[in-house]
């Protein structure tokens, strides 16, 4: 086992934006990775195997059986609300308040500007901190990063990629697919 005898349970699983990684602990959901190919699986595990100082295991005992349930069915146009224990360890401070606030106050189907959001946990005027927060998201799609746009409508930047987040926001009904 790791140093605090905790252990992390991973699992790679397709969707419709790539292939995410997934890890949970025995709090919940701690960590979502967007593109997991070998590379980025590999440097991410690592990551986490030192931030929370335990040990990685393939999903062994069936804790990211829910999450995938949900991403599956959140990608299938399913599920608007994913209720899933979250473990926040990875977030702290200003970050982990507008994240939870994201979570809780941006619902599916509709997006807030960077500045709005930074309001809304009482520091307005931090709109490039809140920012910092998305950049930051350690779960991202669960806690929807991807629903926090500029004040003038653009999208505004995107851990993943904008075309992913434009996918998301599509998925969502906020945006039009494509017309070609």
């Amino acid at each position: 086992m790791g140093s605090k005898g905790r252990f992390v349970e991973w699992a790679v699983v397709g969707s419709d934006i790539g292939p995410l990684l997934l890890a949970a602990t025995g709090e919940g959901l701690v960590s979502v990775v967007f593109h997991a190919d070998d590379a980025v699986r590999g440097r991410a595990l690592g990551r986490l195997a030192g931030q929370l100082g335990a040990e990685l295991v393939e999903d062994a005992s069936g804790r990211l059986a829910e999450p995938i349930r949900r991403l599956e069915a959140y990608f299938a146009g399913g599920l608007r609300e994913f209720g899933l224990r979250l473990d926040w360890s990875l977030t702290t401070g200003f970050n982990r308040q507008v994240l939870r606030e994201l979570a809780s106050g941006v619902p599916y189907g509709s997006v807030v500007g960077y500045g709005e959001l930074a309001g809304r946990v009482g520091q307005a005027g931090a709109a490039q901190a809140v920012g910092a927060a998305m950049a930051s998201n350690p779960l991202p799609v669960v806690v929807p990063c991807h629903r926090v746009v500029e004040s003038d409508g653009r999208l505004g930047g995107f851990g993943g990629g904008l075309e992913t987040k434009r996918r998301l926001l599509e998925l969502e009904g906020v945006l039009p697919p494509p017309l070609f």
